[in-house]
């Protein structure tokens, strides 16, 4: 009993005759502190004391208990086998910490003993249960029962026992002991870590259990390799803690340019392709699970779940940690109050500093550990989008927009990877919103609720205008989409549509969609603005309604109150306005997972035919075998579809060359897409035996090397690719070539023509070594009848591919005639099939050449296999030399600047701004943040006079002063929110508007030198910087550096001391923030660079897809895929690390600032120091503004560094503010009939697209009679398309003159010279829009001249069935056929009643008998007309008027086509011979 009485003081017996005694009755009493000692020795409550005891006591009794009953034998081992290093060296670290500190506090404790000062036997009783608790833990943690410390029940006892703590924490802390409070706050934070550790270290125990027998056999070797991992994990463990490892890339980023091999190693849980492997899989759990409807989310949580689960933990310390500050600022300045001389004053400041190191630490180890998480989800997203895009036939991925997919990579993974980010906020921001209440109501009662009700209140405003700024966006996005499709438009086509002369027309529809863009934008970024001014007012009007209300309650206001108060409103203020933004990101995020969870579900291609129809005994001898087969060209969910191929049947006999003909838009590419199995099949079967190579219609073009594109991926193998190279009549283009086959191709192949582009796919098919089936669509269309004839006889019949079965859709006669089946579409019907000399004597015999002689077995026989002269086979093998060498030297890689941003590009942005705005938004910024300085002065005054009783002014005087305070602040903020949003939305306007305007007078050369993508990323991402992040990080910005300023004066004022710290403070942080700068400013270019080829790759994917699946190439453009996200990996891993490694240097030295200036305080107040620091009130605002400058200086940087980096955006679009312009000055203005003659005359004229290249035309001279019909022939590359070149001065003349009736075409104005003068494009061009504004897009024809053209063209059927002349046209005629879409340009043409008419190839793509309609349209439409028309089929201008022949540049020959072609000498006649017409 005498025991019991000295534990419990207040009552002889714990329990008695009536039940609990009063010791016991209530284990939580917060206020009741023990008062019968001096207070400061005074311990804390009893009651509470014992709970901790018996706490300790429980445990203890606990661990000794199960570690006596543990005798599993395979259990008892050493701790040394635990594999995982961190945790066994965490394990015996934290008890020998908690160890020491029990230990201190029985030390503390006997040294009041022995100062005479009393002591309580309870206080013995906790203290030394809990140094026996801890060091019975690392004893049991040394023997080989160490396990039992992770044992579940312990584990779960381990999380509650913090629980029981708390109201012991709570009592600790209401005391004014504080060197108790620090020792007891470490002991619970090692009881969370230490419970939290344990539950891990059970968790991976778990799954290594039984693989441990093997380390007893090499004990002294594990015990030495033991000993090396520890040593090597301390020195990991400090490295990763300070991020020290990023250290040699930023000594090398301040010394040079850096590159990719400078960059830092992924760890190996980083790559990938693991990455992949785990989303994917758990994707494909899901779809098993849940086959209707799976689920992103759920694949991504189960995935990475649990480490994002132990994240959550860490954030839940930091963010508890974060209110340690203001409660320790309050202790300190109640205890400068007090003017005490303890040793307490000292503790509390180094507390301070103490309490942001490991805040920190903290902070940015969560950091880190969450952006590598999200890195890690970022790369399985971005390769499982890619890998289904290779997956996906086209029909399914009808249903999504080539842009919707593009959106999937570059939007929806972003903001599903943001998940991360929102998801923990959820939580966390209402957990740190209710712990600032709850402190803010301890320090002032219920008037916090004034301040509080200010900030709700702007709640539901900010969520009302965050829904407003939604909708504008929403809505800015649709037209933003818009703008960059139609700049797309007019960059990809801008040759064509200068020759039309369109491009002020497209310019200004563009123009009009910008404007639309920008009302919406000037929406959001004045309600931007209004949120701007709320967030910067609400301190200063929580200040004002929170202490106002709490003196008019009758209290006096101190310093520890008003301080303490201001920083727990800093940390309640960010939460408060944040949240309603964590919702929109994770309304955001949601949405995007279920848009890639709707495409991630689309049905995969079939990756494998069944080989058991092909093993039947009567198809063994098919390669091909469709069995009445319908499909369409719609996706599984689409009910109303319509039948491209309707009830075919076919089989394709093994080694056989097929050709498949028919008239535009019969089916003829819709048959090879279901051999491919891209089509949907509604009924029948359709099977493939063997592999299969595709050549498509569009030859896909890879951009890389000729040589890349040809070898696809395989292994290189000589003489077989030079086979390939001489069968596909490469070589001699090669050797004329800069760099031969290892020569770049552009975007699309852009510095290709497109007969060198046809003969790259299909070299690239032949090198592939199918051993089955080639599919090949009208590879023959894109060249001369010369190479034509070549390929066919040397490749499509040619010893490599000839034992293949073969199948060639085309209009090309030769090929016809030499193949052993020939197949007849018609309107997706197969309405003959047989052999050539069958189908002369059919009903489809019209698309065969009228000489019915030709088509003997013996005569093409002997045909294909004759040789060719001397002269031919000279002029067979040039190629497409002159243009390509040329335009291969000019496509350069993007410039890439060096070094910081100049100041010229500030000052250019300043004044696209207008100079006046950006004074009044530095004068408004800087006055604001004198007032808000002024605010928090006043109220340190306002204090200070409250303390010493000595007010010379009432209460109403100081409250209308601070409200006078406010007022200024809140109307300066407004005008510099105002202002920076009306001078973001001049600069934006400005900066497009110049750009385009420049652009649409950039000179042809310069858009042939420059990818298209390249310039549209100035109108997309770089265009979209300027409108949006730019003016935003330059804001934030302003507000840091004016309140740096002012944070810096006021401390100067009021701690003189400071400015002793000043100087060496600028040197260090300036020297931290110039060798950040340097390294960031190369990373941030270094990422632009390695994101362009994963979003290149991606739109080149899509575009390739079916090609890419014919080839059974889809793993290894899954790994090159990899292969670009590794090094975009890379450098947002060493970002992260550079801007971690920066953020824990300023927050340590933030962390010294603190310390000082609290020391500063201490010291002052106890006098031993001469100057004098200040009223409390000062000395209190001072640490109040010294606790913010860790995120300021941070923040100051981050948004400095942001800026440089979004400022690159600016000086990119600069670059082509000076690109060469065309000759627009305005010259000579004719009439409207000009020309009247369209008569052509070249005198001397010679043309060359580079000073240094061979001249395309060289002293050409000729004339081209007003009213007749000239035919320009000759090789690809001859310089037939440099005619019409220079008569529509796309490039400058060097030397000569070209007149037009008699006119000097150089004194014409430029726009008004192509307005006159028609043309059809080789390359087809419709724009998205009405069918009818593709016609006539200045309406000046009527409906019934437009159905009398078309109806001439041969389109007014097709038209009719699409849905007329308002039918909507999309993705540039993508539902015309290619033959289709060159007739509807030609009706354009017709349209326009031009005198001169020129034809560029415009019936490559169509078959035989529609383009001999076409020649008697355009001899009879065109009386009175002069036409030139450039043309690879003989057959096409063989009734023209004139001829002329052209080679290397010159023309080499000129008359009747007639004449020539009796003449056997004529180069014309050779033509018409390889062309065996």
């Amino acid at each position: 009993m005498d025991f019991i009485k000295k534990i419990c003081a207040d009552s002889p017996y714990v329990w008695d005759k009536n039940g609990v005694s009063k010791c016991f009755a209530d284990l939580y009493p917060l206020n009741k502190i023990l008062d019968v000692y001096h207070p400061t020795f005074v311990s804390i409550d009893s009651k509470v004391t014992v709970l901790g005891f018996s706490v300790n006591m429980f445990t203890l009794i606990l661990v000794v208990l199960l570690a006596f009953t543990r005798t599993n034998a395979n259990r008892r081992r050493s701790i040394s086998s635990l594999k995982y290093v961190p945790a066994k060296i965490l394990l015996q670290l934290l008890p020998a910490i908690g160890a020491c500190i029990g230990f201190i506090d029985m030390v503390l404790l006997l040294t009041k003993l022995s100062n005479g000062f009393p002591t309580l036997y309870h206080e013995w009783l906790f203290k030394a249960s809990q140094f026996l608790l801890w060091v019975s833990i690392l004893f049991v943690l040394r023997t080989r029962y160490w396990i039992v410390c992770c044992n579940c029940i312990l584990c779960v006892w381990w999380i509650v026992k913090p629980i029981f703590l708390i109201p012991y924490l709570q009592i600790v802390f209401s005391s004014s002991q504080v060197v108790e409070c620090f020792t007891e706050s470490i002991s619970i934070l090692l009881y969370v870590i230490f419970g939290f550790l344990i539950t891990t270290v059970s968790v991976k125990w778990a799954y290594t259990e039984s693989s441990s027998t093997e380390e007893s056999l090499l004990p002294c070797k594990v015990y030495h390799e033991e000993q090396q991992l520890e040593s090597e994990f301390i020195h990991k463990f400090w490295h990763l803690l300070t991020f020290k490892s990023i250290d040699t890339v930023m000594e090398r980023g301040a010394k040079k340019q850096l590159d990719f091999e400078d960059l830092l190693q992924l760890p190996d849980d980083m790559d990938p392709m693991p990455c992949h492997n785990i989303l994917q899989n758990c994707w494909e759990s899901q779809q098993r699970q849940n086959i209707s409807h799976p689920s992103l989310f759920k694949a991504i949580c189960y995935a990475y779940g649990w480490p994002y689960f132990r994240l959550g933990l860490l954030k839940v310390l930091n963010d508890c940690l974060g209110f340690l500050g203001p409660l320790i600022l309050n202790k300190l300045i109640r205890f400068l109050q007090e003017g005490s001389t303890s040793f307490d004053g000292y503790i509390l400041a180094l507390s301070l500093g103490i309490t942001s190191i490991v805040k920190s630490f903290l902070d940015t180890q969560y950091t880190f550990r969450l952006s590598t998480l999200k890195l890690k989800l970022r790369s399985g997203i971005m390769t499982v989008i890619y890998e289904k895009c290779l997956c996906v036939k086209l029909a399914e991925r009808s249903k999504f927009s080539e842009g919707e997919i593009q959106t999937f990579m570059s939007v929806d993974a972003d903001r599903t990877v943001n998940l991360c980010n929102s998801f923990h906020d959820m939580w966390s921001l209402p957990l740190q919103i209710g712990i600032a209440l709850y402190l803010l109501y301890i320090q002032v009662k219920f008037a916090f609720v004034a301040g509080v009700a200010i900030t709700i209140l702007l709640i539901p405003v900010n969520k009302w205008i965050a829904t407003l700024i939604a909708n504008a966006t929403k809505k800015m996005m649709e037209h933003k989409d818009e703008r960059i499709r139609r700049a797309a438009e007019l960059l990809t086509h801008i040759r064509t549509l200068k020759m039309y002369s369109w491009e002020l027309l497209f310019s200004g529809w563009l123009m009009k969609t910008r404007s639309l863009e920008v009302m919406y934008l000037s929406t959001r970024k004045y309600l931007d603005a209004w949120c701007v001014f709320f967030w910067a007012t609400t301190p200063t009007l929580f200040s004002l309604c929170t202490f106002g209300l709490y003196t008019l309650m009758g209290h006096q206001l101190d310093a520890a109150t008003v301080f303490t108060c201001l920083a727990l409103f800093n940390n309640l203020i960010s939460p408060l306005n944040s949240f309603p933004w964590v919702i929109n990101g994770l309304i955001d995020a949601i949405i995007s997972t279920r848009r890639l969870s709707n495409y991630l579900s689309c049905p995969g291609h079939e990756t494998k035919p069944e080989r058991g129809v092909c093993k039947k005994s009567n198809f063994e001898d098919k390669a091909i075998i469709i069995q009445n087969a319908s499909c369409s060209w719609s996706n599984s969910d689409n009910e109303n579809f319509s039948l491209i191929l309707d009830s075919v049947n076919l089989l394709v006999p093994r080694g056989s060359l097929v050709a498949v003909i028919g008239e535009v838009g019969s089916g003829k590419s819709s048959l090879l897409s279901l051999i491919l199995g891209e089509m949907r099949l509604l009924s029948g079967s359709a099977h493939s035996c063997g592999s299969t190579a595709y050549v498509p219609q569009v030859p896909w073009i890879q951009s890389g090397t000729i040589r890349d594109n040809i070898i696809f991926g395989r292994d290189f193998e000589p003489s077989r690719y030079s086979a390939v190279l001489k069968a596909c009549a490469l070589e001699h283009d090669l050797s004329l070539m800069t760099g031969g086959d290892m020569a770049c191709i552009g975007e699309k192949g852009i510095n290709l023509s497109g007969g060198q582009k046809a003969r790259v796919a299909l070299a690239r098919a032949i090198y592939s070594r199918s051993d089955d089936i080639y599919l090949l669509d009208d590879v023959l269309s894109a060249v001369d009848a010369h190479v034509a004839r070549s390929i066919l006889h040397d490749a499509i019949l040619g010893p490599l591919i000839n034992q293949q079965t073969r199948i060639l859709c085309t209009h090309n006669i030769q090929a016809i005639s030499a193949s052993d089946i020939v197949i007849v579409m018609d309107k997706g019907h197969v309405k003959w099939v047989g052999c050539p000399i069958g189908l002369s004597v059919s009903t489809y015999s019209t698309f065969l050449s009228v000489d019915d002689d030709n088509f003997s077995s013996g005569t093409r026989d002997q045909r294909i296999r004759s040789k060719m002269s001397n002269e031919a086979q000279e002029k067979v093998v040039e190629g497409d030399s002159i243009t390509v060498s040329d335009e291969i030297e000019n496509i350069e890689e993007e410039l890439r600047k060096e070094g910081r941003v100049e100041s010229t590009v500030y000052k250019n942005y300043a004044t696209f701004s207008g100079r006046g705005i950006a004074i009044l938004i530095c004068l408004s910024a800087l006055f604001m943040q004198a007032s808000r300085n002024g605010n928090d002065l006043w109220l340190s005054y306002w204090v200070d006079a409250s303390g010493s009783n000595q007010r010379e002014h009432s209460t109403t005087f100081y409250l209308v002063v601070l409200g006078f305070f406010c007022l200024v602040n809140s109307l300066l903020t407004l005008v510099r929110a105002f202002s920076f949003a009306f001078g973001g939305l001049q600069a934006a306007v400005h900066v497009h508007d110049l750009l385009l305007k420049k652009l649409v007078s950039a000179s042809v050369s310069f858009f042939d030198q420059t990818p298209s993508g390249r310039i549209l990323n100035r109108f997309s991402s770089d265009l979209y910087t300027i409108d949006d992040s730019l003016p935003f990080i330059l804001n934030i910005l302003l507000a840091n550096f004016v309140g740096l300023l002012g944070i810096a004066i006021v401390l100067s004022y009021v701690q003189v001391m400071f400015l002793l710290l000043l100087l060496p403070f600028w040197f260090i942080y300036s020297k931290l923030q110039f060798f950040y700068r340097l390294t960031s400013r190369e990373l941030r270019r270094l990422d632009s660079v390695s994101r362009s080829p994963i979003y290149a790759s991606f739109t080149e994917t899509l575009d390739g897809a079916s090609t890419i699946r014919a080839f059974k190439l889809e793993k290894s453009f899954l790994n090159r895929f990899i292969h670009h996200i590794i090094y975009y990996q890379r450098t947002s891993f060493s970002e992260v690390k550079a801007s971690l490694w920066l953020s824990l240097r300023l927050q340590l030295l933030a962390a010294f600032i603190v310390s000082f200036v609290a020391l500063m305080a201490v010291l002052g107040s106890h006098g031993h120091i001469p100057l004098y620091l200040g009223t409390p009130g000062l000395v209190g605002l001072a640490l109040s503004y010294a606790a913010p400058v860790v995120s300021l200086l941070g923040s100051f940087l981050s948004s400095f560094t942001e800026t440089e980096k979004e400022m690159v955006s600016v000086e990119r679009i600069l670059q082509y503010m000076d690109v060469p312009q065309e000759e627009l000055t305005e010259g000579q203005i004719l009439d409207a009939y000009w020309p009247s003659n369209g008569e052509v005359q070249f005198r001397n004229v010679t043309l060359r697209y580079k000073p240094s290249s061979p001249a395309a035309l060289n002293d050409v001279t000729f004339t081209i009679l007003g009213g007749t019909k000239v035919g320009i022939v000759g090789r690809t590359g001859a310089g037939k398309s440099s005619v019409l070149n220079a008569i529509f001065r796309l490039n400058p003349i060097c030397r000569g003159h070209i007149q037009v009736d008699g006119i000097d075409i150089a004194g014409i104005s430029l726009r008004h010279l192509r307005s006159h003068i028609s043309i059809v494009p080789q390359s087809p061009f419709l724009f998205e829009g009405s069918l009818r504004a593709n016609l006539d897009p200045f309406e000046v024809s009527d409906d019934a001249r437009m159905w009398n053209v078309l109806e001439k063209c041969h389109m007014k059927e097709e038209v009719e069935a699409a849905g007329g002349l308002d039918v909507h046209v999309k993705d540039s005629g993508s539902s015309f056929s290619v033959g289709q879409r060159q007739l509807l340009c030609l009706a354009r043409s017709l349209l326009r009643s031009s005198k001169i008419l020129c034809l560029d190839e415009c019936t490559a793509n169509i078959d035989t008998q529609t383009a001999s309609k076409l020649q008697k349209v355009i001899n009879t439409e065109c009386q009175g007309i002069t036409v030139i028309t450039i043309a690879h089929r003989i057959s096409t201008v063989v009734n023209m008027d004139n001829i002329l022949v052209l080679d290397q540049g010159s023309l080499v020959e000129q008359g009747n086509p007639q004449v020539l072609l009796n003449n056997d000498s004529s180069w014309f006649s050779s033509f018409a011979k390889a062309s065996n017409m």
